[in-house]
């Protein structure tokens, strides 16, 4: 059995303090941590910098979605990280790592998987088919494997959930900043939860400061985003999944800070 933390979205400096002072009291109760990272810098995109930043926080997989290439500075760089991974169903002319295996701390091989969705979305491949190609080749070395699935429609994640059910340990959708209440076990053991939610600034929208998404509202003038400060909120998930990879129990969190 082991133990498993997704943080969902980090958005800016508030999301990472967060992060930094969560695993600070809680990394050693969980075997594995995998953070959604693509908005950790600046509220947009991920830098070099601040991915290092992540993991020695203790965060042992880094995922993103379709900000991780506002940052140009990751581009050059992202092909020397096993660790962090941009979303397999993007061209395979993209740099970086669509999925990578790992070792828990308790010697327990996992597969992660990171795939983005369509609807709503930038042009990639279709997910559902790059993700049955990957998880043939992950299966190989290991049954446990988990899946960010970087989409805007509810609907797409309920069903690649559905689809991927009794084939991966667990599906984590991320992208909206918002959680969802309906994280489950599904009928062949995978766990699923729609939104994994934001870790950020929680007076703000989706981590945005209020006044510059409501001008963008108002006026459709497509004003700089700009991370908002203050109070923060950690939206994170941990299952518990048997050896065989089956999943044994989602539990929710939501901590203001």
């Amino acid at each position: 059995m082991i133990k498993v933390l997704f943080i969902g979205d980090i958005v800016g400096s508030a999301g990472r303090n967060l992060v930094k002072d969560y695993l600070g009291c809680h990394r050693k109760e969980v075997n594995l941590c995998i953070a959604n990272g693509e908005n950790a810098s600046g509220g947009v995109g991920l830098t070099p910098k601040i991915a290092e930043e992540l993991f020695e926080t203790g965060i042992d997989v880094i995922t993103t979605g379709n900000h991780i290439w506002d940052k140009k500075e990751i581009i050059p760089h992202i092909d020397q990280y096993k660790n962090l991974l941009r979303p397999l169903n993007y061209p395979p002319q993209a740099p970086g790592h669509g999925s990578c295996i790992i070792k828990t701390d308790n010697d327990v091989t996992v597969g992660v998987i990171n795939l983005a969705g369509r609807v709503f979305m930038p042009i990639v491949d279709c997910p559902f088919q790059k993700v049955l190609e990957e998880i043939d080749i992950i299966k190989k070395r290991t049954s446990i494997i988990f899946v960010d699935f970087h989409a805007e429609a509810t609907s797409e994640k309920v069903a690649m959930g559905r689809f991927l059910d009794g084939k991966v340990s667990a599906v984590f959708g991320t992208h909206t900043h918002i959680q969802t209440a309906d994280e489950c076990i599904l009928p062949n053991k995978t766990a699923y939860i729609t939104d994994v939610g934001m870790t950020g600034p929680s007076d703000s929208i989706i981590g945005v400061e209020v006044d510059i998404v409501l001008k963008r509202f108002l006026t459709g003038i497509p004003y700089g985003m700009k991370p908002a400060l203050g109070k923060g909120v950690l939206s994170a998930v941990i299952v518990k999944i048997s050896s065989e990879g089956r999943a044994e129990e989602i539990q929710r969190i939501k901590e203001a800070c």
